[in-house]
């Protein structure tokens, strides 16, 4: 099973949002399919791909650990690892397809019969006032799931705190999450994505504020560079009753080994996107296990990434949870062909096909081409 090409498809399926695919093709016609989206680095990606692709032509495709090796310290940083890790997915995909069994099964077996979605409401929130948030809230638990995240301090910057609005922004994010809460009940989860927003000490008071809405995690106040203060952050959160999660953009089991060594954080979210795909996903959840530490993979992007990690997570014994963007577009189904694993309800029923069990639609990478986006979703000083 020779390589005969690697190919990148990029989509465009909000005003706001693009993404990005690695396609395998074999000398046999066969293809494999991974996800790499990487928000406003299409074009560094698709450079990438072409780069990976004159390196592996001819080469076998079920020679996935030398193909396929993460190196944390790749000079090209988060966009080689994307691209490295859509082509383990992709591979795994063709391994599958080879062998006429779905991945999780050549993963070992499923430990599960389903697998447990949470909504991230984030991009599915079309006024991102509180009662924006809280209507998308009602939805997610309308549609079955017993979760819920939100994004509330977006776009605040700890840089800026001495600016007039950083205190307004602050009390802000606080109301969305309150509007979230009250909107919910107690009896469904609410987690909180800060997205490295706070220092050490604006993180710790953020912690203290947040807790009275009995949040179930609060996800990356602070850089994981930081791992003294994420220590302290967890302990301050477990002390009032909520679990602290992060690590969605490290690679490798080298990447994770240090986080997971000091012990500073209750749940893992390695992406599938980054980590360097099926291979280290397992390796760094594994070693997470040995130290008592769950993983929820972080999955907030398209139906490759979700389909990958649906069936990364039924044969991961300490994976908790999965992720998915609820209510951004329905091109998420729309733009696939094959059975894509449920992202709606609360759960994803196992892929029994062949390999990924789906895959992007004939065409429409060329019916729906990537466009370069005018500002970031998430902030523009972060590219």
């Amino acid at each position: 099973m020779r390589i005969a090409q690697v190919g990148f498809a990029g989509v465009n399926v909000t005003p706001k949002t693009n993404w990005s695919f690695l396609v395998v093709t074999t000398e046999d016609g066969r293809t494999g399919i991974g996800e790499a989206t990487l928000a406003n680095h299409e074009a560094a990606l698709a450079g990438e791909v072409e780069r990976l692709s004159r390196a592996l032509a001819g080469a076998d495709a079920r020679h996935r650990n030398a193909l396929a090796r993460v190196l944390p310290h790749a000079p090209a940083g988060l966009v080689r690892h994307a691209v490295i890790s859509a082509l383990d997915q992709a591979l795994w995909d063709l391994d599958g397809q080879r062998a006429g069994e779905p991945i999780h099964l050549r993963l070992g077996g499923a430990v599960r019969d389903s697998v447990a979605l949470y909504a991230n409401i984030n991009r599915g929130v079309a006024e991102r006032t509180p009662d924006g948030f809280a209507a998308a809230a009602r939805r997610a638990v309308a549609d079955g799931f017993g979760a819920v995240k939100l994004a509330p301090f977006d776009p605040l910057v700890w840089e800026d705190a001495s600016d007039p609005g950083f205190r307004s922004a602050y009390a802000q994010g606080l109301d969305r999450v309150a509007a979230v809460r009250e909107a919910v009940g107690r009896s469904i989860e609410v987690m909180v994505d800060c997205h490295w927003r706070f220092s050490a000490g604006g993180a710790a008071a953020a912690i203290a504020d947040l807790a009275r809405f009995s949040l179930f995690w609060v996800e990356c106040p602070v850089a994981e560079a930081n791992l003294p203060a994420i220590r302290r952050l967890r302990g301050m959160a477990n002390d009032r009753g909520m679990r602290l999660a992060g690590a969605e953009t490290l690679a490798g089991l080298a990447g994770f080994a240090p986080v997971i060594a000091a012990e500073g954080y209750d749940v893992l979210m390695p992406d599938i996107k980054y980590c360097g795909g099926h291979e280290e996903m397992r390796r760094i959840a594994a070693l997470a296990l040995a130290h008592g530490i769950e993983i929820a993979p972080h999955n907030p992007t398209g139906p490759v990434c979700h389909a990958h990690s649906v069936h990364a997570c039924a044969a991961i014994p300490n994976a908790a949870m999965l992720e998915v963007q609820f209510g951004e577009t329905p091109l998420f189904t729309g733009i696939m062909a094959g059975n894509v694993p449920a992202a709606t309800g609360g759960r994803a029923a196992l892929p029994d096909g062949p390999g990924l069990g789906c895959t992007l639609r004939g065409g429409v990478a060329e019916e729906r081409p990537w466009v370069r986006m005018e500002r970031s979703w998430l902030d523009p000083r972060l590219g």
